[in-house]
């Protein structure tokens, strides 16, 4: 399979593949472009299918790459649910969410015991409903623009994912049919010594 460098080298080169093929199917969209473009940049160079192992786009979180520990101990490298077509983009981004969601919870909490002292539960039930809804209606007035995003998400995921099956088939025909790499006289002279 690629190495990380080779796959940001694929994000990047694809780039004005992407834009120029939203730019054309939206109708000359620049807006449209701009959302598939940066959900692909996105998709390949922050939150790709390798966030399960310790790799690029997992050492991009910085400080927050902790966040990902638990998902790359629930989700096995390479499977189904991590490169997986669409299943993977999605497990992703309801994962960051829900992380978003909790920290969001929390400076409820934090805040509303700060302003109501004792009787701080009906107050943070009420402001996480607003949280909920806000996020809610959000989704539904730019319904459009979140598809689009989440498109570019999947489109530079699947580049990933796509350049790790060619090389893995390409890497196991030339196993089968023999054509492997040639062998370095050292390993050669240690395994005429056997």
């Amino acid at each position: 399979m690629p190495a990380g460098r080779v796959h940001d080298r694929i994000t990047l080169w694809g780039l004005p593949l992407c834009g120029g093929v939203t730019f054309v199917v939206s109708g000359q969209s620049a807006a449209a472009t701009l959302m598939v473009c940066s959900g692909y940049l996105v998709g390949g160079l922050l939150l790709g299918p390798d966030l399960d192992i310790y790799s690029r786009p997992y050492k991009r979180w910085g400080w927050f790459r902790w966040i990902w520990l638990p998902y790359q101990k629930s989700v096995r490298h390479r499977s189904f649910w991590s490169h997986g077509f669409l299943v993977g983009t999605s497990l992703r981004v309801l994962y960051l969410g829900l992380w978003l969601l909790g920290i969001s919870g929390l400076g409820l909490i934090l805040w509303a015991a700060t302003i109501a002292g004792a009787q701080w539960w009906p107050l943070f039930q009420a402001n996480l409903q607003t949280l909920i809804q806000g996020c809610v209606l959000f989704l539904q007035r730019y319904r459009e623009e979140s598809l689009l995003l989440f498109l570019g998400l999947e489109i530079g995921a699947m580049s990933h994912s796509c350049s790790d099956g060619i090389i893995s088939a390409w890497k196991r025909s030339r196993r089968r049919s023999g054509r492997t790499r040639p062998q370095s006289s050292r390993s050669k002279q240690t395994r005429s010594k056997r």
